[in-house]
Formats: C-alpha cells, sequence, structure tokens
C-alpha cells in the first residue's frame, strides 16, 4: 500500500511582459493563444492527447497529455473567479499516470506597469504521497511562464 502524505506549500512567481494586461490575459482566456505557451503543438517534448477549455467562471479545463517518453499527465481546472484584464483565480488537480499528485489554488494577477505588465502567479497546493513536490511545480511554472513570455514577444501587438 502506499504510504499517504501531504506537503502544503504556498509560492509565488513573478514575470514582467512587454505586452499590455489584455494580451497577457487573452493568453490565458483564448484557446488559440494558450496553445501557443502551454504545452502546444511545438513542444517537441509534449504530445497534446486532450483538451478543453471554457475560460469562464465555473468553466473547466480538461487537459491530456504525455511526455515523449509516455508519462502521461492530466489537469483538471475549474475557474472559480475571472476579472478581465486584472485576475484569474481557479483550483485544480493534477494527475500522473492516473493518480492524483496534487490540488491546488492558483490565483494570476495582472498589473500595468511602464514596462507592461506585472503578472504575479501565486500557487497554494497539497503535493500528494510525494508524487509531487513544491519545487517542481514551482520550476513547471516559471519555465510555462517563460514561454508564455516568448509567445507574447512573438504576438501581433495590437491588443
Amino acid at each position: 500500500m502506499t504510504e499517504r502524505s501531504v506537503t502544503h506549500a504556498t509560492w509565488t512567481v513573478e514575470r514582467t511582459y512587454s505586452a499590455s494586461a489584455t494580451r497577457v490575459f487573452a493568453a490565458f482566456a483564448e484557446k488559440e493563444q494558450k496553445a501557443r505557451w502551454f504545452g502546444g503543438e511545438d513542444d517537441a517534448s509534449w504530445e497534446q492527447v486532450h483538451w478543453d477549455l471554457d475560460f469562464r467562471v465555473g468553466g473547466r479545463e480538461r487537459n491530456e497529455g504525455r511526455m515523449k517518453d509516455g508519462s502521461a499527465y492530466t489537469l483538471e481546472s475549474v475557474y472559480r473567479d475571472i476579472v478581465p484584464d486584472e485576475r484569474i483565480v481557479y483550483s485544480y488537480d493534477m494527475s500522473f499516470g492516473g493518480e492524483r499528485i496534487s490540488v491546488s489554488l492558483s490565483t494570476i494577477q495582472l498589473e500595468p506597469v511602464d514596462a507592461g505588465t506585472r503578472l504575479t502567479y501565486t500557487e497554494q497546493g497539497a503535493y500528494l504521497d510525494g508524487l509531487d513536490t513544491p519545487e517542481q511545480r514551482e520550476e513547471g511554472t516559471a519555465q510555462l511562464l517563460d514561454a508564455l513570455g516568448a509567445s507574447l514577444d512573438g504576438a501581433p501587438a495590437n491588443a
């Protein structure tokens, strides 16, 4: 039998993007834009199996995929609060190989700054049974937010 444990942690990652809050918000809200940076088709290490995005309060996101080594991940989110161009709050479960590895509450705050937009991502997580750690999740989130920045840099600046 698996030994059960829970590690609780709260952590924050900040990034400043040279894009408006409207463009940064749209990169989360619009599936086509989110696909550019969130494990999209151009990511050589990731194979998308299934992805639904219903971006509204009470809406759900389900993202299933496999790493090239065959490792299967599933992300299931529920959007709890959305303030356009300012805030996104969602809860999500992460599973690996069919086992739940974490449950989290995440808040994305967008703040206009001289250089563009400051994004502050805060996660309050319960990391389960030693299958995931706060450090791994923080590192993965930082990489995703860097990918978001690269996507924004390559996107048309018409927003």
